[in-house]
């Protein structure tokens, strides 16, 4: 099954997957990751924070800015909002191409950034914030060593991130324009997959 990316290579040769996608197997069906597109915004040594991309939860902008008695543009207040993961999920972060200056920012490439901070949320109700930019509740760590073994075991494929499926994309879309670079189909995986 030949891709046109290195698909895990990275895990065997102890790289970062910093700014790779997560793709959820068949056999996460059972999990919160079920048919999940992960953007990995740090890994180290140490462990793995990512943003699920594909999650819409029943809360649109509007709520968050009423939240954060926020006045807001009409025009985002629809907006959906993303579950980022099961952990913190009361903490909001966006994550954005890199426009701007925010209080507190984590550059993940020279093209995107993941910020955690009250100004950016204030410029996206104002239409100001940059092009395309997530909010989202919550991001999936994983503890030193966790992320490998998961890829190991057949959990997740990884792929280089495309910043156009992140920010142009929909979020309905975003799994299978991501599922795109592989040469086969992912619908016809098993759930149940093993070692040769």
């Amino acid at each position: 099954m030949a891709s046109k990316y290195p698909v895990n290579q990275h895990i065997l040769t102890n790289q970062s997957l910093r700014d790779h996608f997560l793709i959820a197997m068949p056999g996460l069906q059972d999990s919160i990751f079920s048919h999940t597109v992960t953007y990995i915004c740090d890994h180290s040594e140490h462990g793995a924070m990512g943003i699920v991309l594909n999650q819409p939860l029943n809360i649109q902008l509007s709520e968050v800015f009423d939240h954060l008695s926020m006045k807001y543009d009409p025009a985002v207040r629809d907006v959906p909002v993303l579950s980022g993961g099961p952990v913190n999920s009361q903490q909001g972060f966006v994550l954005h191409r890199k426009e701007g200056e925010w209080d507190s920012t984590l550059s993940v490439t020279p093209e995107i950034c993941l910020t955690a901070s009250r100004d950016i949320v204030k410029a996206m109700a104002e239409s100001r914030a940059p092009k395309g930019a997530l909010f989202v509740l919550g991001y999936a760590g994983w503890s030193a060593g966790q992320l490998e073994s998961e890829i190991s075991s057949n959990s997740w494929l990884t792929l280089p991130a495309d910043s156009s499926i992140i920010f142009d994309t929909p979020a309905e879309e975003r799994w299978a324009a991501a599922t795109k670079a592989f040469s086969f189909d992912f619908n016809l995986i098993s759930a149940s997959a093993g070692h040769a």
